[in-house]
């Protein structure tokens, strides 16, 4: 005969023994795929997804824009996937290219919490070819070419 200390009443019982106090496991995800899940689970989101990952050059797309008033970077980590008009409203855009963009951890959570604006904003860029911004050096700025540039005269 084991015994245990009970953590739910606090006394000694047997191990197996169910006092009664022990609350209710309770569930917090369903058990059933909603259709947005069973898309986003499928062998052919995995392959858009890349696809759409290669087309914007794993960067973010707002970082690239300068959105928010930042200059122009070129962002590629925790790059995501972003369904511009969401999988719940309109299912049938769901592997749509013009409805998926690329976007930062930071800008997608941005993304899912604006409404219209950014909706039309993203919708632009993710039809629009991805322009670079120009980070060569300024006329007569001197760049290192090489080790030896960057030792000290």
């Amino acid at each position: 005969m084991r015994l245990k200390s009970c953590p739910y009443c606090g006394r000694i019982h047997k191990a197996d023994f169910d006092c009664g106090k022990k609350p209710p496991k309770i569930r917090r995800y369903s058990t059933d795929p909603t259709p947005a899940d069973t898309i986003r689970n499928s062998y052919r989101w995995q392959k858009v997804r890349e696809r759409i990952k290669e087309r914007d050059h794993y960067l973010c797309r707002l970082c690239i824009s300068g959105y928010g008033g930042r200059g122009a970077e070129l962002n590629s980590k925790d790059i995501e996937v972003h369904h511009i008009i969401p999988i719940e409203q309109d299912e049938s855009k769901a592997f749509d290219d013009d409805n998926l963009i690329t976007l930062c951890r930071y800008h997608h959570d941005l993304a899912e919490g604006e409404g219209v604006g950014m909706v039309v904003l993203l919708q632009t860029l993710a039809r629009a070819d991805i322009i670079l911004p120009d980070f060569s050096p300024a006329p007569g700025q001197v760049t290192p070419k090489g080790p030896e540039d960057t030792r000290p005269v």
